[in-house]
Order: structure tokens, then C-alpha cells, then sequence
């Protein structure tokens, strides 16, 4: 069956029932001895929100239906808190049982909060106290994207790569394992995700020429159990009998080392900060990379494996299974690292196990997630630098005359380096089949240069001016109709849309604005329904628990930061055009619009 072609309650039903089997099947305890869950409840939505994405799947889909499209208007604020801490705030709140759990910017402080309790009074809070030089190669604002509960512990990253696991209940820490080294350029902003025990987690530092990698480190101890590299020999990228890429491009002997010019892989890029999958029935984590090692291409002829791509790996051990690379010799600093949603959806007359994704090349891809086959491909905004997919090869098709050279500058490439969209995450209705994509509109002007390599040093060779792109706005949410390969609808905000997305089982989809915004519209047709003004810009991942009063709840945080709001969190000059690495000028107008903030609101119904 397809869960684009059904009617609505049935498609509600089995898309929480798939949620809840992929929690199960992986063995993941109903509940811990303290009481934190790690898993759906049956077949019926629990009202926890364990993990980032709400489910392995990372559909960020809430079942509960108190909150419904006759009553949003009347939501209120139920409780605020705030963190003190002016930078943006990326991650989502998580809730198990009757506590919530917040992990805020740098200093990276974890927060528990008391749902039995009015006002949800903190119950702890911890405070790693990350090494302060982390900040300073944090390329793109000190955000943090979020943790994971797992067996009564609360796990997250530090900004100076240490992965950090404390007791859910007490705050105690538990373990803290360095991953990563701060004087090389690393950095963590990543979300983990705990699969089969094993917390995986993956580097940021791609501007810094640093060399991307995906680890896994036991949940119970933090002993690094395997380290996957993006770049490199098949036996560091942990490539091997396993490995059947789908396309002719992506197999062969080495090609982390061959698809690069002499030595170049080992500043090669291809971090992993984005958000990772998981599908339990074909045991295989989805997990993008990001940009290869400096910006401008001519210094990197070939396809730069692995970079701009996503790896499908077995959990166990980290094999590879499946590569497909969305921009083969990255000519724009469009990272691979989107989120991967997995759905189940009417494929050519029959049902395909797929994973949906937009990219920051401006497609969105609808792809076999057990071969890595591109099924679809269709632009979701504007495009200028590329003519398409070609389904044949799966490879995409430059458009010459928008491709940088040295010596001239290529005006009006559309998308920008941020993409059509960026981090921000999408959300997955199985009501209405349709994806909800929070996304970008801006083109470029770029002028790529000389670059040499020094550790831990900005290593880019670009300089890009954003614009933005046609109509003037420079944000959009979109509802993709996947099956139809086209949008639903769309919603024009002015400000890139930097905030991830929440649908729900009322027929009701949240996400926020730059401006501050925290906006409610109707599923089916994107009006507009209620909206609260929290402040600052809202970047932030919404979710919807139920609270142990039996309430619907819905939580989010504003704290305008992040690449495209970092003109205010890091008080930028935007009279300079490529302050922030190209945000100056498209910008300039944010600072009179949106203040610095750090809050945790909560809203429900009277």
C-alpha cells in the first residue's frame, strides 16, 4: 500500500505503526529501570519524543491529535525558560516520562525539567564546561542540534568534540570520550543516534580542511567502537565485500584516494553533522557527508570521494553497503549531509522502501534505500547550476556556464552555498504523504581563489555574495508531494525559513521564522492558523509530547544564530557584503527585525 494513496486514517495508523516497529525491532528497551523510554509504545502513539527526529526514521511526526486545526488558535504559553545563553539554539527539546531534556549552544549546558511540576522547574542541570577555544573554529555559530536518550542516559556533543553521556535522573555524568581534536579544525554540532547500543556521531570542520568521519562508540562505556572516514583508502572508510554502490561511478578500488588530486583527500572534508537514520529492517544507518576540503573545485579536479553523498553502513560494524554521491566534484559548498527520511511510497504502480531527501543542490530525492537507486529527482526551488539528474548514471548535470573559475566571477548561481536548504530539518505527514521543507531562496555571486592548507585555519578559496533569489523572498516552506514530484503549496517568509519542522496527527505543521515567529499552518493547504511572537529568531526543532497530565504539548526554542542569523548572534558588520561567509549583504536588514535570545517556550491548550 501506499502511504501516498490512502485515506487519511489509515495512512495515519501505519505510519505509527512503522514508527513504533522501527523503535522495537532494533531492541531498543520499552523503558529503562528509571523509567526512560527509548521506544514507541505498540502501535500507538506514546507522546514521548526520544531522539531528534522522533524516530529512527526521522520523520518528526507526532501522533497525538488534541491539537487539530479547529483549535491551534487558542494555544497558549504554558511555561518559558530561559538559558542565557545569546546564541543560536538549534536543537530540540526531548521528552520521556514526565521530564524534559534541553541541550543549549556553547557551553553546551543539559538541562532536566520537572513535567509533574507547574512551570517545569529544572530537576538538574550539568554543565560540561567544553574547552573555549572550540569557538573559534566553529565556522558556522556555536550551535548544538540536539542529544539522545538511551538505557536512563542522556547523550550529547560538546562543541570541542567530546561525546558526553550523564544519568538521565541525576545529571551525573556517566562517561566523556574524545572524538575529535579542536586544534585540527574539529568540531561537534551533531545530533547523535543511538542504534543497537552504539552511539554514532560524526564531525564538523569542513571549512577548516579538516577530514570527515563517522565513529560509534559504545553507549554503555563510550569505547570507541569503529571510525568510518569520508576520504581516504577503502580499508579507512571501511569499505569491503559488502560494498555494491548502485552506480558504475562509485565502484572500484580506492576511490577515496583516486577521485583527488595527490594527497588532497587528507584535507578532503566529507564531515558528518547532519542527522543520521536508521532503517531495522535491512539493519543499515543512513548518514550524509558534507563538502569536499576547500571550496573552489579547480584545486580538487575528480569526483572528491566521498564527499556530498550519503553512505548506507551496517550499525554493528560500520561497513558500507551503498554510496551515491548527490554532487560529484561539489562546485558550490553543497554538503550531502540533509536529513534522510524514510517512507514507504507508490513508486511506478508498486511500493518502494525509500528515503526522501533535499538536498542543497535543490532536488529532492526519492531513493531505494536498500540499492541507493535515485528513483526521482525534481528541483524544490529555483536552479541554475545544474540541468537535472540524469536517472541513467544518477549523476547531476552542471550547467557549464555557472561552474567557477579563477580570475572571473560567476554571478546569479542559483543555490547558494547555503543551499535550497541548509541544516533544517523537514518533517513527514503519513496523513497526507506529503514532506514539509523549511528552506532557503538565495543565489550567489562567486569568485573562487587560491587556497593553501594550514591546520586549523579557515581553508575555503571562495568568496561568495548572497542575494537573494526570484521574487525577492528569501525564505520558503514547502509541502512536496513526492509521488507527484512537485509542491503542494508554499509559503513565502522573508528571511531564509532556519527553523525545522513538525507535523502532527491533528493536521497541523509548526515551524518558525528569523523574524521570530512561531508559526502554525493547516497540513493541506499552508494557511496560516495561529502564530506567537517569542522575540528572537527561531531556529530551532519543534516537538509535541503529552505532558503527564494527559495534555498535547508542543515546545520549541527561540534564539536567532545559526549560518544565517549569525549577523546577529555574532553582532556581524553587514556592511561588509561577505561577513559570515557571504551573509553580510542579504542580511543586513535581520539586526533591525529580530534580537539575541535563548528560550524555551511551551505552549497547550487552555
Amino acid at each position: 500500500m501506499s502511504l501516498g494513496s490512502e485515506n487519511p486514517r489509515t495512512r495515519a495508523k501505519l505510519g505509527l505503526l512503522l514508527s513504533a516497529l522501527a523503535l522495537i525491532a532494533v531492541g531498543a528497551p520499552a523503558c529503562s529501570r528509571r523509567g526512560h523510554a527509548a521506544s514507541a509504545r505498540g502501535d500507538e502513539e506514546d507522546g514521548q519524543w526520544p531522539m531528534t527526529g522522533k524516530d529512527y526514521a526521522n520523520r518528526r511526526f507526532s501522533g497525538l491529535t488534541e491539537i487539530t486545526t479547529g483549535n491551534v488558535a487558542s494555544l497558549k504559553v504554558a511555561w518559558t525558560f530561559s538559558t542565557g545563553i545569546p546564541k543560536g539554539h538549534e536543537a530540540p527539546p526531548l521528552v520521556v516520562g514526565d521530564t524534559m531534556y534541553v541541550v543549549t549552544p556553547f557551553p553546551n549546558n543539559a538541562y532536566a525539567f520537572d513535567l509533574r511540576s507547574p512551570g517545569g522547574p529544572p530537576k538538574w542541570m550539568y554543565k560540561p564546561r567544553p574547552t573555549s577555544a572550540a569557538q573559534g573554529v566553529a565556522c558556522c555559530d556555536v550551535v548544538n542540534r540536539g542529544a539522545a536518550l538511551w538505557n536512563g542516559k542522556l547523550i550529547f556533543n560538546g562543541l570541542d568534540a567530546q561525546t558526553i553521556a550523564v544519568d538521565a535522573e541525576t545529571g551525573r555524568e556517566r562517561w566523556r570520550t574524545r572524538v575529535g581534536d579542536i586544534n585540527k579544525g574539529e568540531s561537534m554540532t551533531m545530533a547523535p543516534l543511538v542504534v543497537k547500543g552504539k552511539v554514532l556521531v560524526g564531525n564538523s570542520g569542513g571549512e577548516f580542511g579538516v577530514r570527515g568521519w563517522l565513529a560509534a562508540l559504545d553507549a554503555e562505556t563510550g569505547a570507541l567502537a569503529w571510525r568510518a572516514y569520508s576520504t581516504g583508502p577503502d580499508a579507512d572508510c571501511l569499505i569491503g565485500r559488502e560494498f555494491r554502490p548502485f552506480y558504475a561511478q562509485d565502484r572500484g578500488t580506492d576511490l577515496g584516494i583516486h577521485t583527488w588530486p595527490p594527497e588532497r583527500w587528507e584535507q578532503g572534508g566529507g564531515t558528518v553533522w547532519g542527522f543520521l537514520s536508521y532503517d531495522p529492517a535491512r539493519d543499515l544507518v543512513y548518514g550524509g557527508t558534507a563538502n569536499p576540503g576547500v571550496w573552489n573545485p579547480e584545486l580538487r579536479p575528480g569526483d572528491n570521494k566521498w564527499s556530498a553523498g550519503i553512505f548506507a553502513r551496517r550499525p554493528d560494524t560500520g561497513q558500507a553497503v551503498w554510496f551515491y554521491q548527490w554532487s560529484a566534484h561539489d562546485l558550490y559548498d553543497h554538503d550531502g549531509i540533509n536529513e534522510n527520511v524514510l517512507v514507504d511510497l507508490n513508486v511506478g504502480g508498486r511500493v518502494r522502501a525509500v528515503l526522501g531527501h533535499a538536498d542543497r543542490n535543490g532536488y529532492f530525492y526519492v531513493v531505494d534505500r536498500a540499492t541507493g537507486e535515485v528513483l526521482s529527482a525534481a528541483p524544490f526551488a529555483p536552479v541554475n547550476s545544474s540541468h537535472g539528474v540524469d536517472l541513467k548514471t544518477g549523476r547531476l548535470v552542471p550547467a557549464g556556464e555557472k561552474i567557477p573559475h579563477q580570475g572571473r566571477v560567476v554571478r546569479d548561481v542559483c543555490p547558494a552555498a547555503p543551499g535550497a536548504k541548509d541544516w533544517q530539518p523537514m518533517a513527514f505527514s503519513p496523513q497526507t504523504g506529503w514532506f514539509y521543507i523549511p528552506h532557503n531562496n538565495l543565489c550567489e555571486d562567486i569568485e573562487v581563489t587560491e587556497a593553501s592548507y594550514i591546520q586549523g585555519t579557515p581553508y575555503i578559496g571562495a568568496t561568495v555574495r548572497y542575494h537573494a533569489g526570484p521574487g525577492g523572498n528569501r525564505g520558503v516552506f514547502t509541502a512536496w508531494d513526492p509521488v507527484a514530484g512537485k509542491a503542494a503549496w508554499t509559503v513565502k517568509e522573508t528571511f531564509p525559513t532556519w527553523s525545522g519542522a513538525l507535523a502532527t496527527a491533528g493536521g497541523v505543521v509548526f515551524y518558525g521564522n528569523l523574524e521570530g515567529w512561531f508559526k502554525a499552518v493547516d497540513a493541506r493547504t499552508g494557511k496560516l492558523l495561529w502564530q506567537f511572537q517569542t522575540g528572537s529568531g527561531v531556529i530551532g526543532q519543534p516537538v509535541s509530547y503529552r505532558g503527564p497530565d494527559g495534555k498535547q504539548y508542543v515546545a520549541v526554542f527561540s534564539g536567532v544564530g545559526g549560518w544565517a542569523g549569525s549577523v546577529v548572534s555574532a553582532d556581524l558588520d553587514t556592511r561588509d557584503d561577505t561577513a559570515g561567509n557571504g551573509w553580510g549583504r542579504v542580511m543586513k536588514d535581520l539586526p533591525s527585525r529580530t534580537s539575541k535570545g535563548g528560550t524555551l517556550f511551551v505552549f497547550s491548550l487552555p
